[in-house]
């Protein structure tokens, strides 16, 4: 008897609808001046740095998920051939619909259902000896933020940070998807705060908040009190909260 293809079982931890919705309101803020990009321009600068240490000659990119624009603009300064895509204009789950000899995507590789078949046709979106890059947020991301949800959310305790990618976890997942050669670093970046407010708003002009399927309640202003108190025992000798966001920087050729 012959039998079918195995059907493999996609869990559904986030929300395809939230992510574009959360997409298109950072690039919405990042029209604002002064709007946060830290997280953004970091990693767009070890994209760079990844280029020139690998000498990449010009030719075809695929950028995905730069809510600032700068990597599209840094790259067509260089010569590169750009098309930008966000989570409303490509399914990244999906075949893509054309190769390219560069797939780069900004934050969004940790917050696909199917992170494995993604990867796999991140690869086959690449012309041979093409190379994909992609930075997103390990695990290790946002250790105050998590004390400070469970302090707001006192005995019943909601899922409100996403579950997180660590190093080898990804090293796994790119060995998986059948890279001719793969590179996953780590690196750590800090930034430090007076107020909640500002890290919350961080997050929100940079595309980082919360997109769960199974959304929590939102937080009522009896809960938002408990969150800025158990801000308070965070805080350093300088009166600051140090944030913590781990970047992951996964490198695959074909």
């Amino acid at each position: 008897m012959t039998e079918g293809p195995i059907e493999r079982s996609v869990p559904r931890i986030f929300s395809p609808a939230r992510r574009q919705a959360r997409y298109h309101r950072a690039l919405a803020r990042q029209r604002v001046e002064d709007a946060a990009r830290f997280v953004f321009d970091d990693m767009i600068e070890d994209v760079l740095e990844r280029f020139d240490f690998t000498r990449a000659e010009p030719g075809s990119a695929l950028v995905i998920g730069d809510v600032t624009g700068q990597l599209a603009t840094e790259l067509r300064a260089r010569g590169f051939e750009v098309e930008s895509a966000g989570p409303d204009g490509l399914d990244e789950e999906q075949p893509f619909p054309r190769t390219y000899r560069y797939v780069l995507n900004l934050g969004l590789l940790d917050t696909l259902n199917d992170l494995p078949g993604a990867l796999v046709h991140a690869r086959h979106a690449l012309e041979p000896g093409g190379m994909m890059i992609a930075q997103c947020l390990g695990a290790g991301t946002l250790p105050a933020l998590r004390q400070v949800v469970q302090v707001a959310d006192g005995a019943r305790t909601y899922a409100r940070i996403h579950p997180q990618i660590d190093r080898p976890a990804a090293s796994g997942l790119m060995s998986r998807a059948g890279f001719a050669k793969q590179v996953v670093d780590s690196r750590v970046l800090r930034a430090r705060y007076r107020e909640l407010g500002r890290l919350v708003a961080d997050l929100r002009d940079q595309g980082l908040t919360g997109i769960l399927a199974d959304a929590p309640p939102a937080f009522t202003s009896s809960s938002w009190a408990r969150a800025q108190a158990g801000f308070e025992p965070l805080r350093e000798e300088d009166g600051k909260v140090t944030e913590t966001f781990e970047i992951l920087s996964l490198t695959g050729w074909s």
